[in-house]
């Protein structure tokens, strides 16, 4: 199993057509929505670790982006 962020899309559409053709019944997508949205909970705590350390590396399930500056903006202090 992929556990990447591109591979969670990938997966939700996935799930969005097989609902729109009628291969998967509801109560079972909205399972899927459910894990998705848990997931997707997850990797924003990572963000927020991210700028809280100042770290800009990717996380394993967040890639990194190429070691660019401004993939993930510094976190604004307010006093």
């Amino acid at each position: 199993m992929k556990n990447k962020i591109e591979d969670l899309r990938d997966h939700l559409f996935e799930t969005l057509e097989k609902l729109k053709d009628g291969d998967i019944d509801i109560e079972r997508a909205k399972a899927v929505s459910g894990v998705a949205q848990t997931i997707i909970n997850s990797a924003k705590v990572e963000i927020d670790y991210l700028r809280v350390t100042e770290q800009r590396s990717g996380t394993g399930f967040i890639p990194d982006e190429g070691g660019r500056q401004d993939a993930l903006p510094p976190v604004r202090r307010i006093k």
